[in-house]
């Protein structure tokens, strides 16, 4: 009997951890797709690389396409969306660099000094 106990247990040991991870891998796949079927349009996500757009079409089954700035629209994969992200996230980033863009324009004009552009480079073929 202890002899048929030790393999039984093994084989326990062994398998409730690949049935928990299953389990856990298909609840996140469910939750991915639920992600991409409630995608509308003027939803702010995320892509898989990334990139932070605004939904502008979801006419297409397969593909979005998302306006990354004003007037740019790009299409991706609807697999590509990573996540949805708020519009707060945006206005946040946005005060931080309006309040850096104001340090950087009085520390230029305390120092007196202007930042000069150099010409563009005329490559010759």
């Amino acid at each position: 009997m202890n002899q048929a106990l030790l393999p039984l247990l093994l084989v326990a040991v062994l398998a409730i951890p690949l049935i928990l991870g299953s389990r856990r891998q298909k609840k996140m796949v469910a939750q991915q797709q639920e992600l991409q079927n409630s995608l509308a349009v003027g939803d702010r996500v995320m892509t898989t690389s990334g990139l932070y757009g605004t939904v502008s079409d979801i006419s297409d089954d397969a593909t979005i396409g998302i306006e990354i700035a004003p007037g740019v629209e790009t299409s991706w994969l609807r697999q590509a969306v990573r996540e949805k992200v708020g519009p707060d996230m945006e206005d946040d980033a946005d005060d931080e660099t309006v309040e850096d863009s104001d340090e950087a324009v009085e520390a230029t004009e305390v120092s007196g000094s202007t930042a000069q552009v150099a010409p563009p480079l005329d490559h010759k073929k």
